[in-house]
């Protein structure tokens, strides 16, 4: 029997396939380490490259965006063409069952060789049942619940027929301007890993790569690598300028856990990474990627990331673009169209070697195999199982009780909140987002309807039936304007009350890809309308709607209580109501530092010691590192968040004052809930290492646990201090622990400076 006489349609058709392809091992096979390891898997992924033209080979690297309207996906004429001819690798953006199985039955059923088409979507933050922006559910502080709700993601997409998606973005984001703040877990190194490998083990249903081929279950996709979160002025697709030292030890880890996690898919960045874009940069793609983490998966660009190395000036046209990124290690083409019109010539006049050809392939082809598209490419295109599945009833449960976790009170002076429902009160409800359901889902809302998701006012109108509570109304103003009549109906309303509680933010456009800002303040016709209210000397409760930290000191001087909301989802207004009810009792804690101003920016918390620090205890004192205008600190660091009980760490205790090394020390400390609610905490242990080789941060998050408790109870935490858990990348790029004295803090935030101890790494 001879392979080339058969093709993957007659074979799939004769129910041969597994047979022939395994009994066939083409030459050179056997230096190919795939992503699952699986010697049956490598076999079969050569025997089809095996009968494949370099065309068909170049096609697979080829993924085209499919257009959308009200009749389902519609191939542009560019990418018709393409797809009979079976040029097509994957495709972007086709949606619902009828529509993927359109494209599918054309390239499985009319092309030379039957290889099924591989469908990405960006389901960033839930398919059809939207669950908080990334950033907002980071700060849950909830690993099992991000894993949970990314499950549930990947089950309605799956039932949709998409198997990729493009998440999660593990960048580490420092500046507040920049709008793709919202989709990721903030500015730590250490919590954000631990959030990347939840996400990725939601997505694909866990680690073990044979989770990829069940029904709902996709693949993966780690972004954006690397460092797509340090562009200069917060400036979407600019330059990340940045040390090799920061790289490594503040940007690289969360792609690193993610890789660790079994990812199966990365995407460059836009940004350039040492003066190279990261789509045409080798050392990333493959000496740190394949080389140094191992990583067996496939490279996808980001959209059109190719086509700009030529106005980034790496690059002198198109095809050149396109040469750098294959051989740089790039396995797919997002969108651009580079490597189906210019890769073929490339190969042949020397400039792209088919084996590289052959090993992008190899990778994509492979994941088609573990996810099963080739034993059956209609697999996961069932209708009745996408409308059993979409929206179910205990999906939105979820999605109302992560709305609730993520959620943080950054103020409540006098305990004006929670707003009891047996106890009589007049509220006002008043403000731009208060009756909003367009902007709650954020950007990047999947399928989401926008009209579907549930309004503060909705929320609140349904939480409060029956009760004490009653409501009146008055809009004030809307995001962008208002006028003397709508903030005078405001403050009557206001007037009448015995509380206002005024809902306030960001449209969703504001914030996500190339929506960037200068200004973070909430606008000006927002902040009229409050200073109008303030003057009605009722006690205000401010909701705060985002996709991102704000610059809230007017309001934390001026208003009594302060809950951010961020862009909560389908559920919104149901999970707000029940905070705001005391139903739950708000634990978030903030994953981002909240500046004073936007001339504090970039502000994190991990930040670098200097050689003239300020002094807290003598702010005037001249020539040392300070503003003349504001204080150096944030309006809310890291790690903040309230709650309508109170909670005291205490008691904290070193096994050992010292540590050898290949040894550990384990830290203990008393948690208690000191007031009269149940509620719950974030205990955080932080670390500093006192003299190293080369500089480190003041402070770093090492550890941390969401601990629930009853009213007056108490419980022991438990951490433990390895030598992997202190050690960092020097100056040669090695990673290294060093001996030497450390101090550590357990406490509720990183400002926390209590229950300071110290220890010595001999």
């Amino acid at each position: 029997m001879k392979l080339k006489k058969y093709t993957t349609k007659t074979l799939l058709a004769g129910g041969v396939l597994s047979l022939v392809l395994a009994c066939s091992s083409p030459s050179g096979s056997s230096k190919w380490q795939s992503f699952s390891g699986d010697k049956n898997i490598e076999r079969k992924v050569d025997s089809v490259l095996a009968l494949m033209t370099l065309e068909e080979k170049i096609g697979q690297m080829s993924q085209f965006s499919a257009n959308w309207d009200v009749t389902g996906p519609v191939m542009p004429d560019d990418f018709q063409p393409y797809l009979e001819k079976g040029l097509v690798g994957s495709v972007f953006n086709a949606v619902t069952v009828p529509g993927v199985r359109k494209m599918q039955e054309i390239a499985v059923k009319k092309t030379r060789l039957g290889i099924p088409i591989l469908f990405g979507y960006d389901v960033i933050h839930g398919y059809k049942t939207i669950f908080p922006m990334p950033l907002a559910e980071a700060c849950s502080w909830d690993l099992e619940l991000m894993k949970k709700t990314a499950a549930i993601a990947a089950e309605e997409a799956a039932a949709d027929g998409i198997k990729w998606t493009f998440a999660p973005m593990v960048d580490i984001t420092r500046d507040p301007r920049w709008g793709r703040v919202m989709e990721g877990a903030g500015e730590d190194p250490f919590l954000g890993s631990a959030i990347a490998k939840a996400r990725v083990e939601g997505f694909q249903g866990g680690s073990d790569w044979h989770s990829l081929s069940k029904t709902n279950t996709v693949l993966a996709c780690v972004k954006h690598f690397a460092a797509y979160g340090a562009s200069e002025s917060g400036r979407d697709y600019n330059t990340a300028e940045l040390s090799q030292h920061t790289l490594w030890n503040a940007y690289l880890p969360p792609y690193k856990a993610a890789i660790d996690a079994g990812v199966g898919s990365v995407m460059a960045s836009f940004n350039e990474v040492n003066g190279i874009p990261a789509t045409a940069n080798k050392y990333l793609m493959t000496d740190v990627l394949r080389r140094q983490w191992g990583f067996k998966g496939f490279v996808v660009t980001d959209y059109t990331g190719i086509n700009e190395l030529v106005p980034h000036g790496i690059a002198e046209d198109e095809k050149h673009a396109a040469e750098l990124a294959v051989n740089a290690g790039i396995d797919m083409d997002m969108t651009g169209s580079t490597f189906i019109k210019y890769l073929k010539k490339s190969v042949e006049e020397g400039k792209v070697s088919e084996a590289a050809i052959d090993n992008a392939v190899r990778h994509i082809l492979e994941l088609k195999f573990v996810l099963g598209l080739f034993d059956d490419p209609y697999k996961f295109l069932d209708e009745n199982r996408a409308k059993n599945t979409i929206q179910k009833p205990e999906f939105m449960q979820v999605a109302r009780e992560a709305v609730a976790g993520s959620v943080v009170l950054l103020k409540n002076q006098n305990q004006l909140l929670p707003i009891e429902p047996q106890t009589p009160k007049k509220v006002a409800l008043i403000g731009a987002m208060m009756k909003d359901s367009i902007n709650v889902n954020g950007e990047w809302q999947g399928r989401g309807d926008r009209n579907q998701s549930v309004s503060l006012y909705k929320g609140l109108k349904e939480v409060y039936k029956g009760s004490a509570v009653q409501f009146s109304y008055a809009e004030g103003c809307t995001l962008t304007s208002n006028t003397p009549e709508s903030i005078a109906k405001a403050v009557a309303t206001a007037k009448t009350a015995d509380m206002v509680l005024v809902a306030l933010g960001e449209d969703f456009n504001w914030s996500g890809e190339a929506a960037c800002l200068t200004d973070i303040r909430l606008k000006e016709a927002q902040r009229q309308l409050l200073a109008a209210l303030k003057q009605t000397g009722k006690p205000i409760a401010l909701v705060v709607f985002s996709g991102r930290p704000l610059a809230l000191s007017w309001e934390d001087a001026n208003v009594d209580a302060i809950l951010q909301v961020w862009f909560p989802g389908t559920q919104s207004g149901y999970g707000i109501a029940d905070v705001l009810s005391g139903a739950y009792n708000p634990s978030g804690r903030l994953v981002m530092t909240f500046p004073r101003n936007v001339g504090q920016i970039p502000i994190y918390y991990n930040q670098k010691a200097t050689g003239r620090p300020a002094d807290p205890a003598n702010p005037d004192v001249d020539y040392h590192s300070k503003y003349e205008d504001s204080p150096l600190t944030p309006l809310y660091p890291f790690g903040y968040g309230l709650s309508y009980t109170t909670f005291a760490v205490k008691n904290a205790k070193l096994s050992s004052p010292t540590m050898a090394k290949g040894g550990k020390l384990t830290i203990t400390a008393e948690v208690s809930n000191t007031g009269k609610r149940d509620g719950a905490t974030v205990v955080q242990l932080y670390i500093r290492d006192r003299v190293g080789s080369v500089t480190r941060p003041v402070k770093e998050l090492k550890g941390f646990e969401r601990v629930v408790l009853k009213a007056g109870e108490t419980k022991t935490v438990s951490f433990e201090i390895t030598e992997e858990l202190l050690s960092f990348y020097n100056a040669e790029l090695k990673k290294v622990s060093e001996p030497g004295k450390f101090t550590v803090w357990v406490g509720q935030h990183s400002a926390d400076n209590s229950n300071e101890m110290s220890f010595e790494l001999k």
